[in-house]
């Protein structure tokens, strides 16, 4: 009887094995990506002021949430950007 139960017990053992590997893989990877993306230099922002900017964003974000159309979105970034 001991045969019949160890092989299930060694599959477990490999299976949580390779889980925790890729587990700790992907967490070493995702702790990684913030750093390389931090270094980038910031966007020029051709003399817009910061109001300017973060109202670009949050139009930017509407957009994307599918409030705003393309055409609404043009028409306020044109008032935006002179």
């Amino acid at each position: 009887m001991p045969l019949r139960r160890r092989r299930p017990l060694l599959r477990a053992a490999a299976v949580g094995g390779g889980a925790y590997l890729m587990g700790k893989r992907h967490a070493e990877s995702a702790q990684e990506a913030p750093m390389q993306e931090s270094a980038a230099p910031p966007p020029a922002t051709d003399g817009l002021s910061s109001a300017d900017m973060e109202r670009l964003q949050q139009l930017a974000r509407l957009h994307e949430e599918g409030v705003l159309t393309d055409e609404e979105l043009a028409a306020q970034k044109a008032r935006i950007l002179g």
